[in-house]
Formats: C-alpha cells, sequence, structure tokens
C-alpha cells in the first residue's frame, strides 16, 4: 500500500526545517553541558561503536521516566542473551545524565535522532539494529516507517495514549495505520490504551494488554554517604517528603505543612520539585509562606523547617528519610508520576485525584492500603497527621507498598520471554 499524503507531507516538511530544528535541538543539549560531539548524535552522528556481532536491540523513549522504566527488562532480556548489546536513545540531557548513571556493560545511550531522512539513515546506517522497542507514545513517523522498511522487527511496550493524543490520531487514520502496521506487537499499560490502539487501527491479533514497566524499574539508587550527612543534621526529628511537585501545588503542600508544624513543630518538609531550575522561585515561595528553609542546591542539609531538595539524581536518597511521600502531578491536571518509585522504597503513597496516568495501579494501591487520596491542602493535613498518630497503621502501609511494589515482578520474566519471541531474537539465547 503506498505512503498516505500526510505522510510524504511529514518527510517534506522535516527535509526544510531540518536546519532549523538541528540547530534548536544541539543548542539546547549543549546549553545543558552536552558535548559538541554527543549533541551531533541528535543528526544520526554515533559517538560509539557498534559491536560486530548481533543482536543489538534499540529501545526508544522519550525521557528519563520512559527510559528507567525499561532498565529492568534490559537487564532481564541480557541476563537471556548474555552476548546482545543494548542500545537506548532519548531526548534530553537530563535523561543521558540519569540513564548513564545505571547502565551496564551490555548497554549504551545515544541521543535520538532528529526525525528527518538525514539523521535517521546516518543513525540506522550505523546501528543496524535487529531489533527495536518503542516505548510508551513515542511514535515519530519516519523512525518507525524507515526502520521497518529495513527489516527491522518492531515492538511497542508500555503503551499509553492520553485522550487528547488519541483524538489527534483519529484525525489523521491514513497516517495512523500507516505507523501501527509496522509493530509486530503493541503491549498496553491497560485495556482502555488495548481498545483505543485497535480503534486506531493497530492490527488487532497484535495488540495486548500488558503490563506497567515503571512497576519493574526497581528502587532508586541511595547515596550512603549523603543519606548518612542527612540523617545526621536530621537527628531524630520526624520526616515527610512531596517529591515530583509542580508549579500550582507547593502552596497547599507548604499550608499543610505549617498547619502540621502546630501539632509537630520539629517536622521536617523535603520537597523536592519536578523541575530543579524552579528553586529559586521555590524558595521565595516557602520564605513567603514564613517557613525556614535550607536548600541542597547551596549544599546546604535539612536543618530547617523545608529543606527544598532541587537537585538530580538523588530522590531515592530522600525517600531514605521517611515513610510517608505526597506525590505531585495530582494536586492539577497533570496526570500524575510514578508511585512504584516511592513503594519500593517501602513508602507510602499520598496524591491528588489527578492520577490518570497511574489510575489502574493508585487504584489498586489504594485498595491494598498503601496509597491514599489527598486532593487539597485540607486532607492532606489530615491524612499525613493521622498517619504520623497511628505508627502501627503507617507500618501496615509501609508494608503494603512494599509488598505491591514486588509483586510484580513475577511478570517480567514473560514479558521478556514474549518479546524475544515475537521480535526473531530467541535464536540469541
Amino acid at each position: 500500500m503506498p505512503a498516505p499524503m500526510t505522510y510524504r507531507l511529514w518527510i517534506g516538511v522535516s527535509v526544510l526545517l531540518l536546519p532549523f530544528a538541528a540547530f534548536a535541538a544541539t543548542r539546547k543539549l549543549r546549553r545543558a553541558g552536552v558535548s559538541a560531539p554527543r549533541s551531533f548524535e541528535k543528526l544520526g552522528r554515533a559517538t560509539l561503536p557498534r559491536k560486530a556481532y548481533p543482536p543489538l536491540i534499540w529501545f526508544h523513549a522519550a525521557s528519563v521516566g520512559e527510559s528507567l522504566s525499561v532498565l529492568a527488562l534490559i537487564a532481564r532480556m541480557g541476563q537471556k542473551m548474555p552476548q546482545a548489546q543494548f542500545l537506548i536513545t532519548s531526548g534530553t540531557a537530563t535523561s543521558a545524565q540519569v540513564i548513564d548513571a545505571r547502565l551496564s556493560a551490555q548497554v549504551v545511550h545515544q541521543f535520538a535522532p532528529l526525525d528527518a531522512p538525514g539523521p535517521l539513515e546516518r543513525f540506522l546506517d550505523h546501528w543496524r539494529p535487529d531489533a527495536g522497542i518503542f516505548v510508551e507514545s513515542e511514535l515519530w513517523p519516519q523512525m518507525l516507517r524507515r526502520s521497518f522498511e529495513r527489516g527491522v522487527k518492531l515492538a511497542l511496550v508500555n503503551a499509553r495514549l492520553s485522550e487528547r493524543s488519541i483524538r489527534r490520531w483519529r484525525h489523521m487514520p491514513a497516517l495512523t495505520r500507516h505507523l501501527l502496521e509496522v509493530f509486530e506487537l503493541i503491549l498496553t499499560q491497560n485495556d482502555t490504551t488495548a481498545e483505543a490502539m485497535i480503534k486506531l487501527h493497530a492490527p488487532a491479533d497484535r495488540v495486548a494488554r500488558g503490563i506497567n514497566l515503571k512497576a519493574m524499574s526497581g528502587p532508586l539508587p541511595v547515596d550512603d554517604d549523603l543519606l548518612n550527612v542527612a540523617r545526621t543534621a536530621l537527628s531524630d526529628r520526624p520526616v515527610w517528603i512531596a517529591s515530583s511537585t509542580h508549579e500550582g501545588e507547593e502552596t497547599q503542600i507548604l499550608t499543610a505543612h505549617a498547619k502540621l508544624l502546630e501539632k509537630w513543630p520539629d517536622l521536617c518538609l523535603i520537597l523536592v520539585p519536578r523541575h530543579p531550575e524552579r528553586g529559586t522561585k521555590l524558595g521565595a515561595l516557602i520564605t513567603e509562606a514564613g517557613l525556614s528553609m535550607t536548600r541542597r542546591s547551596l549544599g546546604q542539609m535539612p536543618v530547617a523547617q523545608v529543606f527544598l531538595a532541587d537537585s538530580m539524581g538523588e530522590l531515592g536518597t530522600w525517600y531514605a528519610l521517611g515513610d510517608i511521600t505526597f506525590l505531585g502531578g495530582s494536586l492539577r491536571p497533570i496526570g500524575g508520576h510514578n508511585p512504584y518509585e516511592v513503594a519500593h522504597s517501602a513508602g507510602i503513597i499520598l496524591a491528588g485525584p489527578h492520577v490518570t496516568n497511574f489510575a489502574e495501579t493508585y487504584r489498586a494501591m489504594q485498595t491494598a492500603g498503601a496509597a491514599f487520596e489527598t486532593p487539597n491542602a485540607e486532607t492532606l493535613h489530615a491524612q499525613v497527621s493521622a498517619l504520623f498518630d497511628a505508627p502501627e497503621r503507617r507500618r501496615a502501609a509501609r508494608a503494603a507498598a512494599k509488598r505491591f511494589a514486588e509483586g510484580q515482578d513475577d511478570q517480567l520474566d514473560a514479558i521478556a520471554d514474549r518479546l524475544m519471541t515475537t521480535l526473531e531474537l530467541a535464536k540469541y539465547a
């Protein structure tokens, strides 16, 4: 079947805009501290060699969360195929920094090439992947079609489409069919996405409900030296955590904390914004709220009423300091963030009502007694207060969270085996 007009138009536009897109993408990476050679990976210019022997299995993810979600799957597939090389591509400097710190000897990282003919052809000429596994909603038209046309076996895992994305793809049925037909297997996070994929003309016999791979990511790394210094600074003070917070949420969190201080005057809030570059603005907000503060970006430790953890890559250490965590992105319609990271640290999860990205997970965690909904400052204060008042309830909720997270691991082998069979990789085991 010939390529639809929308796809041919996309190619033409990408060629015209490539000089501008290349300039913007490389400049953004350079400003984030990425070296010039590495920034040119966006143009398909590899900075690492490909092993001479197969297989090379390519995972493509958008950013930090998506990339980290597949590391456990890569590790399991690597155990089954010890001679394989794995390549992870992502788009942001932050993702590269976090991923590089957690790569094994079998795995390398590159920045994803721009979705244009030149960058993609250079990328595919160099890496020659035997299989490509795309994560969540990374559906770049030329990346998919050019890989498919070279004989790369493709799968989409952890697939998730928002209502907005579904509406957008629905307006381009020919292009959507042209893209989704390249996948040998589509594993979705939930039944809703599976149904949506089929309605968007994905081959129904290739679509299946999978698991949320973010459940497989395991606990975040903990810096033991930093943890000991922070614990010494805190002494025996009680702690609660608000992480991955967004603009418009911190005011309610600080309101709840101020009220909690009336009962527990030595209580410390560890505030971890989703975007650390908001640290200065948040510092002013904390001061306006009449609360004392120290900041991680200034080299300080938690010795005030609020510790602003405006840093990258240290979230696992902060989770180890307390067992009650409010997860942001949920008081506003953002969709919520990954509760498994908290659960793997045996932490109790509090969240607002806007958790569509993990709706089924939150429902199951609430049923298990591991998570609780706190839609505003009043309920957030009440829930944290109730948990501090009842140590036995807190211990039970922590145990429930840990059991819930660990209970997902037995599905990882099944996913790895299914991908290896479908993508014709089992012969390398």
